[in-house]
């Protein structure tokens, strides 16, 4: 492993995925990123959100949504290490969680990804997708999946 990608949400769970792989990638002197993925979807509610505030004249942009997907992984990332010798750089995308993991893995010529997964059964896989399935079944380099 040279760099490794960690998806970052905010469950306990990640947060002990986030560790475990900060630790491996301390241990074999691998480059650690960590990525937040904001959707379309959550951006388009928060800008909404701010829009309707009528004392404030304050616009939600694109690279705003970024910003603040970058400082929510860069926030996990220092709760997650604190008092460890990790170090990390935090990315934050606007997108499809899909395309936005593949799209910086890739960009960053990551050989390592780390998701965690949910537990389903194959019809809901089939049904409601897979975020970690789709990743693994698209990425071509290792791929650790978690599921809690």
């Amino acid at each position: 492993m040279k760099r490794a990608l960690v998806v970052v949400e905010g469950t306990e769970s990640t947060k002990e995925l986030i560790r475990e792989a900060g630790e491996l990638a301390a241990g074999v002197g691998a480059e650690l990123l960590l990525v937040h993925v904001t959707t379309r979807e959550a951006f388009s509610e928060y800008a909404t959100s701010m829009a309707d505030i009528p004392e404030r004249d304050v616009g939600y942009s694109t690279e705003r949504a970024r910003e603040g997907a970058r400082q929510f992984a860069d926030d996990i990332g220092t709760e997650v290490f604190e008092g460890l010798d990790v170090e990390y750089d935090a990315i934050g995308a606007l997108g499809d969680k899909e395309e936005q993991i593949l799209d910086v893995a890739y960009e960053r010529d990551c050989d390592h990804i780390f998701i965690n997964g949910r537990k389903r059964s194959p019809t809901g896989k089939a049904i409601f997708g897979d975020l970690a399935q789709s990743v693994l079944l698209k990425f071509d380099g290792t791929v650790t999946i978690t599921t809690h």
